[in-house]
C-alpha cells in the first residue's frame, strides 16, 4: 500500500494521483506510525500540521525506514523532514528539498502558509515564501522585473508573517516605484508554485515505486527509546477508542 500525506500544496491531488495511492490529509504526529502499522510499503510526505497539532516526529520516519518502507519527502513538511533524515535513507524530492539540504534554506517558516480547513479542500489563502522567491526569480530571469524591484519585493515578503503574506500586502509593503496594480497583476499572472511542482514530482516517483517493502539498511539500528515506547502505547490506546 502506498500512502501520500498532502493538503494545501495540492488541493486537487485526487485528479493527479494514481489508483494505487491512498491519499491522506496533512500528517500530524502518529500518522506515519499508523501508516506503517496499517501495512504501508511506501509513504510520500508533502504537507504536515505544525501549529495547533504536534508535527510528524523524526522517529516515526526512522521507524518506517527501519522496516524497509520507502519514505519520500517534498515541498513543505516533507522537504524539511527529508533534509533532516536523508542520512538515514529518506528520499528528498524537488527544488525546495535541495534548498534545505544544501543550507540555502534554513527557516522552517519559508514553506508555511495559511489555508482553509481540510473539509473545504485545504485551499491556500496566503503565499509561502519559497513560492514568492521562485516567482521573483523567474520574472527577473526573463527581464519582466528589474532586479532592484525583485529584491525590494523579496525583502518585503520576508518581513510579513506567513498568515499575512499576499501579493497585495507584499506590493504595498515594498513601496516600489512601479504602479502597484500593474505590479500585482504581473506577480499573480506569473506565479510560480514551486511547492506544487515539487509535489507533482514526488507523486511521479511514488507511482514508480514497487509495492513492496525493501530490505532495511544495516548501516544504523533503530533505537526503541522510552519516549518512543510511550508514543506507541498512546497510539495503541487511541486506535482502540
Amino acid at each position: 500500500m502506498k500512502i501520500v500525506f498532502v493538503g494545501p500544496t495540492l488541493p486537487d491531488v485526487l485528479d493527479l494521483v494514481s489508483a494505487d495511492v491512498v491519499v491522506k490529509p496533512s500528517a500530524v504526529q502518529g500518522d506515519i506510525l499508523r501508516a506503517v502499522r496499517d501495512g504501508a510499503t511506501a509513504i510520500g510526505l508533502i504537507d504536515g500540521g505544525f501549529e495547533y497539532t504536534a508535527p510528524i516526529w523524526h522517529k516515526e520516519i526512522l521507524y518506517a525506514l527501519s522496516l524497509g518502507v520507502t519514505v519520500l519527502g517534498a515541498s513543505s513538511m516533507g522537504a524539511l523532514r527529508a533534509a533532516e533524515c536523508e542520512t538515514y535513507g529518506m528520499i528528498g524530492v524537488g527544488t525546495i528539498f535541495r534548498g534545505y539540504a544544501s543550507g540555502e534554506l534554513v527557516d522552517d517558516a519559508d514553506v508555511a502558509l495559511l489555508h482553509g480547513p481540510a473539509e473545504l479542500g485545504s485551499r491556500p489563502i496566503t503565499l509561502p515564501l519559497v513560492n514568492v522567491r521562485a516567482t521573483l526569480q523567474a520574472l527577473t530571469q526573463i527581464g519582466k522585473l528589474h532586479p532592484a524591484d525583485a529584491e525590494m519585493l523579496g525583502v518585503a515578503a520576508e518581513k510579513l508573517f506567513f498568515k499575512q503574506r499576499t501579493w497585495k500586502r507584499i506590493v504595498a509593503s515594498a513601496k516600489s516605484a512601479c504602479d502597484g496594480n500593474v505590479l500585482e497583476h504581473l506577480l499573480v499572472s506569473a506565479y510560480v508554485d514551486q511547492k506544487r511542482l515539487d509535489a507533482i514530482e514526488l507523486l511521479r516517483l511514488l507511482h514508480q515505486i514497487p509495492e513492496r517493502r525493501l530490505s532495511p539498511s544495516r548501516l544504523w539500528v533503530f533505537q526503541e527509546t522510552t519516549i518512543w515506547q510511550e508514543m506507541c502505547r498512546r497510539f495503541e490506546i487511541a486506535s482502540t477508542i
